[in-house]
């Protein structure tokens, strides 16, 4: 028992970092097509906000 208490100590961070990664992925209670379809949209409107910004600028050369 070289190791002293390090495998106890690497328990107790795993445990904390696990509960910390659960706490992150709260469930928003969506299906996976609702999920799938809110995300569709999120992207459409970052793909929309693109173009409009690249039509206010000039076109460069």
């Amino acid at each position: 028992m070289t190791r002293g208490n390090q495998r106890e100590l690497a328990r107790e961070r795993n445990m904390k970092k696990q509960q910390t990664a659960k706490a992150k992925n709260k469930e928003d209670g969506l299906t996976y097509e609702q999920r799938k379809q809110r995300d569709a949209d999120i992207m459409r409107q970052k793909q929309q906000k693109k173009e409009q910004a690249q039509q206010a600028q000039p076109a460069k050369s």
